[in-house]
């Protein structure tokens, strides 16, 4: 079997555009993957195809031998696009092996630990903040709206939830709020204002009103303050009871000393990339939760990086905003086949359409995600829904 054609697809999304690869053999099996341009990843798309010549006329299914060409290819520009581009080929390499051997992708790694996967709602309300028109629902008007959101998902079985940050409009509703990705006034210095801190207090405590005491609470803060700035927060979040603060840095001491100062468990690495990435991070103690992003580090690094945080006596937990399902499915094989799961993670909330990209759907039922036992992944791109849906220009 060889490689004999890579092509990307792209669909409307709703506020990002999914993107697709399909890998084509000269047996006629496809294998897929998802990646994204959404979100400091534009230019991916020609990194994919311009190192995807490299991969024409090779066997799919030496998947190391191509992964090792790829990395020694790309080794003076590690990380980044280039990994990105490596792990959407690798992951479709995946699918095509799955296929080829008819067993599923999480069981090509020694067979998966479990048949559900536990996740938790993400986005939890900041979604509804900044897209409710494309989610076809009314926007959050007053902290009693956060506390009816925190009932809707206890009522529907999620055991976890994760928000983020917000500003109030003065107009009784809400805004985004995102100085560490330069969203919003704020960066470069990063402070952490103290009407961030009073506006957080009520947002947790509405939600925390409405999930009651047993469904569990995240709250991610990504790159928005400095050191200084997460240990206050920190602090300030410890009545709410917190199952983890997210966060995300690129000093191993700054995080040491935030885990330190913290009140409640801490979670971050997602913007790392490999093994050699996460390794000070875990050497150090910084965190009680690694998370992985299946789109950016590939499944077999993905893999062999929840094996270290394994060795460090540290769960994982998946990062995946892709938008197209498929990264979705790829989580989830993802944490069926590793030990050290602790949460998968999975927007409930998204554009109507979503499910239509693929042929067959994710079976979400309570707080748990039925993991596909087809070959590959188990579901496929629906191709003539995707070409059907073209990005919005």
């Amino acid at each position: 079997m060889r490689i004999v054609k890579l092509e990307s697809l792209m669909a409307d999304a709703g506020w990002r555009t999914a993107c697709y690869l399909k890998v084509v053999t000269d047996e006629g099996i496809v294998g897929w993957s998802e990646y994204g341009e959404h979100f400091g990843t534009a230019g991916v798309t020609g990194v994919i195809h311009a190192l995807g010549e490299l991969v024409i006329g090779m066997d799919p299914l030496q998947i190391e031998r191509i992964a090792a060409l790829l990395r020694g290819r790309t080794i003076q520009a590690q990380g980044g696009i280039n990994q990105n581009a490596i792990a959407a080929i690798l992951n479709a390499l995946l699918d095509i092996k799955g296929k080829a051997l008819g067993v599923p992708v999480h069981a090509l790694l020694g067979g998966s630990l479990r048949d559900r996967v536990p996740f938790y709602w993400s986005h939890f309300g900041t979604y509804r903040v900044r897209n409710h028109a494309q989610l076809g629902v009314p926007p959050l008007k007053g902290y009693e709206a956060w506390a009816a959101l925190g009932e809707e998902a206890r009522a529907r079985g999620v055991k976890a939830v994760k928000t983020g940050l917000i500003a109030e409009d003065g107009n009784g509703g809400f805004a985004n709020f995102g100085p560490g990705f330069a969203y919003t006034p704020g960066y470069p210095e990063l402070n952490l204002d103290r009407t961030v801190l009073t506006t957080l207090r009520k947002q947790l405590a509405a939600i925390r009103e409405g999930l009651g005491d047993d469904v569990a609470l995240m709250l991610d803060v990504n790159f928005h303050f400095k050191t200084e700035g997460y240990v206050q927060l920190a602090r300030a979040v410890e009545p709410f009871g917190l199952d983890w603060l997210e966060l995300d840095t690129y000093d191993c001491q700054a995080l040491s000393h935030i885990r330190q100062m913290a009140p409640c468990p801490i979670a971050s690495l997602e913007a790392l990339y490999g093994r050699n990435g996460i390794r000070p991070f875990l050497e150090k103690g910084t965190v009680d939760i690694a998370i992985i992003d299946l789109a950016w580090n590939g499944y077999l690094e993905a893999f062999k990086m929840a094996a270290l945080a394994e060795t460090h006596q540290v769960n994982v937990s998946t990062h995946n905003f892709c938008g197209g399902l498929l990264s979705d499915v790829i989580s989830v094989h993802f944490a069926a086949a590793i030990p050290n799961i602790r949460l998968v993670e999975f927007d409930v909330e998204d554009v109507p359409w979503k499910s239509e990209f693929l042929t067959a759907p994710l079976i979400v039922e309570g707080g748990e995600i039925v993991v596909p036992q087809g070959p590959g992944w188990g579901v496929d791109v629906d191709e003539a829904f995707v070409r059907s849906h073209p990005p919005r220009s």
